[in-house]
């Protein structure tokens, strides 16, 4: 006669085979993923559902009081979309657009009805369009009308001026992910600062290759976007090694958590705070405030620099990367280093 286990007897095996599965410290990481997941989900959504414009720099060209009377009118708007201020002249407006110091003008014109509203869609096409709205609801209301001038305007095969963001993301993703390869494969902390060293120079060739692959494909390949192809490669590159860097370094502090903490950094704060799909005017104050600070946001503005600003405005950028560049690097070097010493300093120990 056969004889079925009991309910208990079936549980007890299954329960010692789950807790042997789901250990502590996996229930930490699952519990840190999910973590990440409604972060991700809070700043993608918190940062770019409801984009508005708010004190955007712009400039306004016109003669005698009515360049007073204009700003004041453009101050009080509701919301304070713009943050307006008196141009000398045409030509000073576009150098100022040209320099990234505004992101659009308007000139007027008191002996006519058509007035100019200068942009520049390589700056972002979401906040130049924003502004054409913007100044249109003014100048209609005064019964005037506009003329659209694109001073930097995106290359016809940069969609939404999307391009420059993409390009970015996919260099921070290389840098990332190339770090999270080497943690897995040999550990998350180096075994000793030379090891550490081989790590950072496998980073740095793969920089190399990332950057100039990524520079050819939106440049010569595509036609995404124009600029220096060799500028480009050099920005790629250092994009890359610094998010490799400093993914290394968090992987050297914390172990296979620095792997979250780096996409925390540069994915769920970083990609939606970058002025990619809506530039920095048009984000919430959290977002706008720590996007130039990140590396997808440095890197994004200083790619659209590259590509349709002449390459200008662009040293804080490229100091923000090098920071992360360098600090990863001394950090990575830096944690291997007291680890070896740890591990030295208790073998005499465990010898006796």
């Amino acid at each position: 006669m056969s004889h079925t286990p009991g309910t208990g007897a079936r549980n007890g095996p299954f329960l010692d085979e789950f807790k042997d599965a789901v250990t502590p410290r996996a229930t930490l990481l699952v519990i840190g993923v999910l973590a990440l997941q409604l972060l991700f989900i809070a700043s993608y959504v918190g940062a770019l559902h409801d984009p508005k414009p708010k004190d955007v720099p712009f400039g306004v060209v016109a003669p005698g009081a009515t360049a007073g009377q204009t700003v004041d009118r453009l101050e009080r708007l509701p919301g304070s979309p713009l943050d307006p201020r008196t141009v000398a002249d045409a030509a000073s407006a576009r150098r100022q657009i040209t320099d990234r110091e505004i992101d659009g003008a308007l000139i007027v014109e008191p002996s006519g009805r058509t007035d100019t509203l200068l942009v520049a869609t390589g700056g972002g096409t979401a906040l130049a369009t924003a502004l054409k709205s913007i100044v249109t609801r003014v100048e209609e209301a005064e019964g005037r009308a506009l003329r659209i001038v694109d001073v930097a305007p995106a290359s016809a095969h940069d969609f939404n001026g999307l391009s420059s963001f993409y390009l970015v993301v996919g260099w921070c993703v290389g840098g990332y992910l190339c770090a999270s390869i080497l943690a897995i494969s040999t550990g998350a902390r180096p075994a000793n600062p030379r090891r550490a060293a081989i790590r950072l120079i496998v980073m740095i060739l793969v920089s190399i290759i990332g950057g100039l692959g990524g520079a050819l494909i939106v440049g010569p390949v595509l036609g995404a976007l124009p600029g220096s192809v060799v500028d480009l490669w050099g920005l790629g590159a250092l994009i890359t090694f610094a998010v490799g860097a400093a993914t290394l370094a968090l992987q050297g502090v914390f172990g296979i958590v620095g792997i979250g903490l780096a996409i925390l950094l540069v994915v769920v704060a970083g990609n939606p705070s970058a002025g990619g799909a809506f530039p920095l005017p048009m984000l919430p104050p959290f977002w706008q405030a720590i996007g130039p600070w990140l590396p997808p946001g440095a890197g994004t503005w200083t790619a659209r620099s590259i590509a349709y600003f002449k390459g200008n405005d662009t040293t804080v950028s490229l100091l923000v990367l090098w920071v992360w560049a360098v600090a990863g690097t001394v950090i990575t070097v830096l944690a291997a280093v007291l680890r070896l010493r740890r591990q030295e300093a208790e073998l005499p120990t465990q010898a006796g």
